[in-house]
């Protein structure tokens, strides 16, 4: 089936697929979360007790909003959080809205931004160790309402990709359109992808640098006072371990432009050979990227506030983080180009075969067909 054959089938499995489906539910789960969410910031704007930001957070030193308490505080987010509840409605419904797709989407990313930027904070990335070692009950309660936000956000993120997909005729599964855009091929993603992995592993190495100095004996960036006190707490020794365990992730990053990112390798017993599931890579990268990104932008919003003792002196303690958002820009480029490569053809609208030819409908093919002419 060529092109201009199968075109008419793409356009009903997109029209389709526009109202239901996986995008359909993200869409209204992004509109209960905000709206839960808002809806909690009321019963604190209103005396409600547990409200977990500003001043009344268990560490109020890494907030934003420090000496800002719940009155003035509680009813602003209230606000915030029930706006973007309206927006993603409107990108929820069906259809093209009135109101213009460019202000739809820079409200989100305000709402991303808000939350990225000003809620969550590095806390979430040093809560997940507290995961691994099953100690729920050590997990702040802040934490738990930033991992909220940041969901919250994040469905609303995907919520107003599928929005635009559909008001500029793309698949809302996949974004594809009949005009093959060259940046999103498998050889562009793997050019493009490799300099992001690259990158992506370099910067933790420059932070897991200064830590493995200092538990060798040299104060890198920091002040003697500060090593020695450092050193009876064998705190550098503990960290020189969290640094190697980030190096050691970060490696991992190579996977997403590595054969052994796509087919196990043949040290892993039972697996050895088999296909690596996209998801088991793409899930895992999206997360870290954004917990290192809003780590690094807590680190440069706290170097703003003048949170740190002699920075200039300690630079080693601090700066290093400041370059996290790099490194989480760069994980989720190459993230994005591993997905890019990894896509087969859409199951929705059929586009992907082989040379940017359409594929047939999922429906229509078994394991073994292949293309028709």
């Amino acid at each position: 089936m060529t092109r201009v054959e199968n075109a008419p089938l793409r356009r009903a499995a997109r029209t389709g697929h526009r109202a239901h489906g996986r995008p359909a539910l993200i869409g209204w789960a992004a509109v209960a979360a905000l709206t839960a969410y808002g809806l909690a910031h009321v019963h604190w704007a209103l005396g409600g007790s547990g409200f977990p930001f500003g001043a009344d957070d268990a560490n109020p030193e890494y907030s934003a909003f420090e000496h800002v308490g719940r009155d003035l505080l509680a009813p602003w987010m209230a606000t915030g959080f029930l706006l973007s509840a309206a927006v993603a409605v409107l990108l929820a419904l069906p259809g093209r809205r009135r109101v213009p797709t460019p202000v739809l989407l820079g409200a989100t990313g305000l709402s991303v931004a808000a939350v990225l930027g000003v809620i969550a904070d590095f806390r979430i990335l040093g809560n997940l160790a507290y995961v691994f070692m099953l100690r729920f009950s050590a997990i702040n309660w802040t934490v738990i309402n930033q991992v909220f936000a940041v969901v919250a956000v994040g469905l609303m993120t995907m919520s107003a990709v599928t929005y635009q997909r559909r008001t500029t005729g793309a698949c809302t599964a996949c974004g594809r359109t009949d005009a093959r855009a060259d940046w999103t091929s498998r050889e562009s993603a793997a050019r493009w992808g490799r300099r992001a992995a690259y990158t992506a592993v370099a910067v933790p190495l420059v932070y897991a640098s200064t830590r493995w100095a200092w538990a060798l004996g040299y104060p890198l960036g920091i002040s003697d006072k500060m090593w020695e006190e450092g050193k009876e707490d064998k705190l550098w020794l503990f960290g020189a371990a969290l640094a190697t365990m980030g190096a050691l992730g970060s490696l991992l990053t190579l996977g997403l432009v590595q054969r052994w990112g796509e087919v196990f390798p043949r040290w892993i017993p039972g697996l050895r050979g088999r296909r690596v599931p996209p998801a088991l890579a793409i899930v895992p990268a999206s997360l870290v990227a954004v917990m290192v990104t809003t780590a690094g932008i807590m680190y440069i919003r706290l170097h703003f506030q003048g949170a740190f003792e002699d920075p200039a002196e300690n630079w080693g303690a601090t700066v290093p983080e400041t370059i996290w958002p790099v490194w989480g820009a760069a994980l989720a480029a190459a993230t994005l180009a591993y997905y890019f490569r990894r896509r087969g053809a859409c199951k929705h609208c059929g586009l992907g075969g082989p040379q940017g030819v359409a594929a047939e409908p999922a429906q229509h093919l078994d394991s073994n067909s292949s293309m028709r002419a």
